[in-house]
């Protein structure tokens, strides 16, 4: 799992002072650079390898200005050419969101997918989510 701290800017907030709903993807793009480096160490825009397929965001509390907030990600799922990151945030021991985002490993040039190759998968499963059930 990756876990980062991030702190929010006033111009995050709504009219109703908490964080507006639109920041929860942004952040959770941001805080998927560790896995986008498992794929591309660099991030060289002109090696890229994934595309975004889906994603989905869960509202479970509010947010607001003024405390860190934590984003954890994880590994949930691990396909022949897609995988899935799982992420939650979390502020002052509550988690306000979780989400799901399917990623594709991609070929641009023959724009279809690709296997991800084993050295990698097995770099996923080093963060792969552990279910608590």
């Amino acid at each position: 799992m990756f876990s980062e701290i991030i702190t929010p800017r006033f111009s995050d907030t709504d009219a109703l002072g908490h964080i507006n709903n639109t920041m929860v993807p942004i952040w959770f793009e941001g805080a998927r650079d560790p896995v986008f480096r498992l794929f591309m160490p660099e991030l060289a825009i002109k090696e890229w390898q994934l595309i975004l397929a889906k994603i989905d965001v869960s509202y479970l509390g509010q947010m607001f200005y003024g405390e860190g907030i934590e984003i954890k990600t994880s590994i949930s799922r691990i396909g022949n050419s897609s995988f899935d990151v799982y992420q939650e945030l979390w502020q002052k021991n509550h988690l306000c969101a979780s989400g799901t985002a399917v990623m594709i490993h991609f070929c641009y040039k023959n724009q279809s997918s690709k296997a991800i190759p084993e050295q990698i998968k097995n770099s996923l499963i080093l963060h792969k989510k552990v279910n608590s059930k």
